[in-house]
């Protein structure tokens, strides 16, 4: 039940009887404005600027359209009262019967409250992760890893078809570099006197294990061989023991993709070809020159003839080059085909996760993507910024080869994944994050995921207080809910009430920080009100002689608990019952 739903339909209704009534020209479309919480709390609990958004159009004053609104929304079934603020809202208070029908929804949907359906099954494909197949993940991998989760959990729960998927880039000159790295290791482990790692490779310690796996059961078949006899084998090899070492992190991290796509598959199957012959019969690519890169020497610069797609035709700076000199396609080419393959698996709706140094990126695929689907798919873009990691406020350096953390599993195992992911998501996507090592750990208001989950464990331990007092804690759906009258509990309520709008939104604007900042909301309100329940014997939630005010204020925690579980889940974070 999404009370902010409800209520624009009751201003929907009171603007038709403007009309009707002639007060509102009837030619005047009634769209575009909303009903959303006010600012200050003390106004009530919603207010429309619908007077503000048709004034114009209907040739009105704000204030004149204001007041018969706010006359017409009076009579609406659920509202106590609606009064004018100028310069033309009008806001809304309403009956106390009204929400406790969202608090019974609650009880009786439990953890699915708040979700909906208007996304109609509608298939969405969420790639995110796609880390390079090099080298293990690490936090700033993390981070959109994370956020990519949690955006199709949250797409998924008002209705849509999600498939998570994650893209190998297995198909461009990084997996030879893998090998040459896995190479000198491997000789290592064989016990050649082989020195430092060469210049360009991967000098991380993580590829040591690996050359000796390849060492254990290869022997030296390949110590002595050129370099094109073992390039390809060892590739192969790296590349997998890499996958499973990404797959391991993601396990810990509790991120589980539908689809594992590689590039390398691709290319062998000829997406890439198929995806260029498309652009040619939509007459999008041709063969020119392109203009030397600006603020380069013009000296330095060879002309070539190549082979470009038309991206200036779809909003781009400059037509994009699809093929090299050596006649291999540029990955360019290539993220086209993968995007296109996944057109022709059926998605229209793309969105990518990206990491915020590839910004430049984004406006030339969105480009390849309208070009080789003739505008039928669209591609989402959201970047995720950087993460400073702290240790007690001391940046840590990230490097492969100093710091004492420096993995997305070392991190991990320190803090463990649902501290990881909710911290995450504590920051809109596109701004940066700073995860301070001490302070995630700590048991205090100032730790959002100890805030949110000793709300829940609170709860929990009431309920286990009323069955060991015998207070029935059944069918908490027929409590007497008008007897909830303190400020505290009515603001737990309303509380619980905005949820459903707060996941709509979150699932439109695709932020599902915004399911994070809710729970942080929410818990401040069930953990005021068990400190006001400590300093007045009155307030508390189990009242000795009152069993019937009991079950209406454990009918209250138990909606709480219920938004909170289902808010965490949507998170990929688990909510507890105790805190030890």
């Amino acid at each position: 039940m999404n009370l902010f739903s409800l209520l624009e339909d009751r201003v929907r209704v009171a603007l038709g009887a403007l009309q009707a009534a002639g007060v509102l020209p009837h030619e005047v479309p009634l769209d575009r404005w909303t009903v959303e919480p006010p600012r200050d709390p003390s106004h009530g609990d919603a207010a429309t600027n619908a007077a503000l958004v048709l004034a114009k159009p209907a040739r009105l004053k704000p204030l004149v359209i204001a007041e018969a609104l706010a006359a017409e929304l009076a009579k609406a079934e659920g509202i106590a009262a609606a009064s004018v603020a100028a310069p033309g809202f009008v806001n809304l208070r309403l009956a106390d019967a009204l929400l406790h029908d969202v608090l019974r929804a609650a009880l009786d949907q439990g953890a699915d409250f708040g979700r909906a359906h208007w996304g109609r099954g509608q298939r969405v494909n969420v790639e995110f992760c796609s880390a390079n197949p090099t080298g293990p993940l690490h936090v700033g991998h993390g981070r959109g890893t994370v956020y990519g989760d949690a955006l199709a959990a949250v797409l998924e729960a008002v209705g849509f078809e999600v498939t998570r998927e994650y893209y190998v880039n297995d198909g461009g000159a990084q997996i030879e570099t893998l090998a040459r790295s896995v190479h000198h290791r491997y000789r290592e482990a064989l016990g050649e006197a082989v020195g430092p790692v060469p210049e360009g490779c991967y000098p991380g310690d993580y590829l040591i294990p690996v050359g000796r796996a390849l060492a254990e059961h290869a022997g030296g078949r390949y110590q002595d061989q050129p370099e094109s006899v073992w390039l390809g084998p060892i590739g192969d090899e790296a590349k997998r023991a890499m996958l499973l070492v990404i797959k391991e992190d993601l396990r810990r991290l509790k991120v589980a993709f539908d689809v594992f796509t590689h590039e390398a598959d691709l290319i062998a199957q000829g997406a890439v070809e198929a995806c260029i012959a498309e652009l040619q019969r939509r007459d999008l690519v041709y063969t020119g020159t392109l203009a030397p890169p600006k603020g380069k020497p013009i000296e330095d610069w060879e002309p070539r003839p190549q082979l470009l797609f038309r991206a200036t035709q779809f909003g781009d700076d400059v037509d994009r080059p699809l093929q090299r000199s050596t006649g291999d396609w540029t990955y360019f080419a290539n993220d086209i085909a993968n995007h296109f393959d996944k057109y022709r698996r059926g998605f229209t709706e793309l969105v990518d996760v990206w990491g915020a140094d590839h910004g430049g990126y984004v406006k030339r695929m969105q480009a390849g993507v309208e070009a080789v689907t003739g505008g039928a798919a669209k591609l989402e873009v959201k970047l995720c910024q950087l993460v400073q990691l702290m240790d007690g406020g001391q940046p840590l350096k990230m490097s492969k080869r100093a710091g004492r953390i420096v993995t997305l599993r070392d991190v991990i195992d320190e803090v463990g994944p649902d501290v990881f992911r909710f911290i995450m998501l504590t920051r809109k996507n596109d701004a940066t994050l700073d995860f301070d090592l001490q302070k995630v750990l700590e048991q205090s208001k100032d730790n959002p995921v100890f805030y949110v989950q000793y709300a829940h464990a609170r709860i929990c331990s009431v309920f286990r207080n009323a069955e060991a007092e015998g207070v029935a804690t059944a069918a908490l759906d027929g409590a007497e809910l008008e007897r909830l009258n303190d400020e505290g509990e009515t603001a737990l309520v309303r509380a619980i009430a905005l949820f459903p709008r707060m996941l709509d939104l979150a699932a439109r604007h695709r932020e599902p920080h915004r399911i994070a900042f809710y729970l942080e909301e929410l818990a401040g309100a069930v953990h005021r009100l068990w400190t006001r329940g400590k300093e007045d014997p009155r307030l508390r939630f189990l009242v000795a002689d009152d069993p019937g005010l009991s079950r209406a204020r454990l009918a209250l925690l138990a909606g709480a608990r219920h938004v909170l579980a289902g808010g965490l889940e949507l998170l990929g974070v688990d909510p507890v019952d105790a805190m030890h």
